[in-house]
């Protein structure tokens, strides 16, 4: 009975979201502010909160790197140190997670609207030239949404060693930790490097959607 009504209070917040996107967008338009301008607003936040994602993990991975080598002084003020820059990490992954997510949410509201209202059309010709347009938004949307996901994909094999790390610290704050630290740098390196490559590819990937959608207007 209780995991009954808990799809039931799902459904219903999700209800009640797309509800309260429907009036968000519906404000908007009556300011002259339409679903292809917030699409563009929210791909461009989605492109910024990459571009600082692949900033701090390239700084978590110095952290990570200075710890390693680390030979004599404070060792619970470096573990504070890593411990921040992990919680730092940790809430740049949160908000590219939310920054794709409201990319979905306007693009979705944006097609289904296109697609409505090439109904309108009286013009055989424009109708179908508008429909083509349509789904080539559609397919670039397409490809920006996966190339974000898939960097998006490669921050928790980066998160899941620091995490590890500052726990192992939290109660080992000697010469062995560190040496645990640095049996691990080599991974960590990889694995930064290969969410940077996707990071830097997002963003490209962003520009060109942006530089497509202005020329539409």
């Amino acid at each position: 009975m209780a995991d009954v009504r808990k799809v039931i209070v799902l459904s219903l917040l999700c209800v009640l979201c797309a509800g309260c996107q429907s009036m968000y967008f519906s404000a908007m338009e009556k300011v002259g502010i339409h679903k292809r301008d917030i699409l563009i607003d929210r791909v461009e936040d989605a492109r910024e909160a990459q571009q600082e994602t692949k900033e701090q993990f390239q700084s978590a991975l110095a952290a990570f790197s200075a710890l390693t080598g680390f030979d004599g002084g404070d060792l619970e003020a470096r573990y504070k140190d890593l411990k921040e820059v992990l919680a730092r990490s940790e809430a740049k992954a949160d908000e590219v997670h939310h920054r794709i997510n409201a990319v979905e949410d306007v693009a979705e509201a944006l097609f289904d609207e296109w697609q409505d209202e090439l109904e309108l059309y009286s013009s055989a010709s424009m109708r179908r030239s508008s429909e083509q347009q349509l789904h080539d938004t559609q397919r670039r949307c397409a490809q920006l949404v996966t190339s974000m996901r898939r960097a998006e994909m490669k921050i928790e094999p980066v998160l899941t060693p620091l995490r590890d790390q500052v726990l192992y610290l939290k109660h080992n704050l000697n010469a062995r930790a560190v040496a645990a630290l640095r049996s691990e740098l080599s991974d960590v390196q990889n694995d930064v490097a290969r969410l940077v490559q996707e990071l830097e590819k997002a963003v490209d990937e962003a520009d060109r959607f942006i530089a497509d959608l202005e020329s539409q207007r």
